[in-house]
């Protein structure tokens, strides 16, 4: 019996920290990136309607130069972000299909349910809105994207059992965190029978640079391999996983990241004992858990650039 992203590699390509240039998107990078990663056999590609020039970017790199039968495109709408009305809401899923120029989007999800933001998607009725697209043939898959607990994602799921996947910030660091969650977010989304797709599997950067004695841990088990990729492959190793994404930002990352999932091996028992330990010590280090997604200064009434701050502090934090 087929099941949903049974052909799907279990890498995807995150557009939200795509390369730049004089700080516009490098449209010629990123096509080199999208070459490499279609290559080398993965299909799998996540922008959304927020993401300031990705999908104009990706219309450019991907959609303009290969055939539509040939990658899956996942985009999102943000109806909490500037919309007053159903119909702003709306006008955002119109302005992802002119931006993206794809003529349908294989999964579609509503962005970042969870505390005060799910009551927009029920008062805009986009529940209704996105089923209505998907009998209509622009929407294949439609599914929504969560950063709150548990309990909530329970409440969302049992009253919307049509979501067809959920994509959650799941990796080692968070795994255990008390604040973030993402086991038990997790495994609720198994319980309701959801396939899920992982974001923030390095948490913004972080595990792909961590702290030195989180480094040691890594290299005494396998000084060949990426620290990158003890993350990616752990969250890859989950059941249910449609596919992960990695927000890569150079042709570098996209080279790691491919060589070791190109023919993707679940961790050992082994590993994930190499996994555990290396949490263990990063829980002990006291860091700001922000994964630089920038949310919060997209809404920031006094315009703070929190992102660049915290990631100042952060680097004072690990000095």
């Amino acid at each position: 019996m087929a099941y949903l992203g049974e052909n799907i590699k279990k890498l995807g390509f995150g557009l939200m920290r795509l390369p730049r240039k004089d700080e516009v998107i490098d449209v010629e990078q990123v096509k080199k990136m999208v070459d490499m990663f279609l290559a080398k056999g993965f299909t799998y590609f996540d922008t959304a309607w927020a993401y300031a020039g990705s999908e104009d970017a990706i219309r450019q790199a991907l959609v303009e130069r290969y055939p539509r039968e040939k990658f899956q495109l996942a985009t999102k709408n943000a109806a909490w972000i500037n919309c007053k009305t159903r119909e702003d809401a709306i006008a955002q899923f119109e302005t992802s299909l002119r931006q993206t120029g794809a003529g349908y989007f294989d999964f579609y999800l509503l962005h970042n349910l969870g505390e005060h933001r799910t009551e927009f998607f029920e008062r805009f009725d986009l529940w209704n809105f996105v089923k209505e697209q998907k009998a209509a043939g622009k929407i294949k898959h439609v599914g929504f994207s969560f950063h709150s607990t548990p309990e909530e994602l329970d409440e969302i799921l049992t009253k919307h059992p049509e979501a067809e996947f959920v994509q959650l910030q799941i990796n080692y660091a968070d795994w255990e965190n008390p604040a973030i969650q993402s086991r038990g977010v997790y495994e609720v989304a198994r319980k309701h029978g959801k396939p899920v797709i992982i974001m923030e599997p390095v948490k913004g950067g972080l595990l792909a640079n961590p702290p030195e004695k989180v480094a040691d841990v890594f290299k005494k088990a396998n000084p060949d391999a990426s620290l990158a990729s003890w993350a990616i492959r752990f969250a890859a190793s989950l059941e249910g996983v449609i596919t992960v994404l990695s927000g890569m930002s150079n042709l570098e990352q996209m080279e790691n990241n491919t060589s070791y999932m190109e023919n993707f091996q679940p961790l050992s028992d082994a590993e994930k004992a190499t996994v555990e330990e290396a949490r263990r010590v990063l829980a002990s280090i006291p860091l700001i858990p922000c994964t630089t997604c920038n949310y919060c200064a997209k809404v920031c009434p006094q315009h703070i650039k929190i992102r660049k701050e915290l990631v100042n502090v952060t680097k004072t934090l690990l000095s």
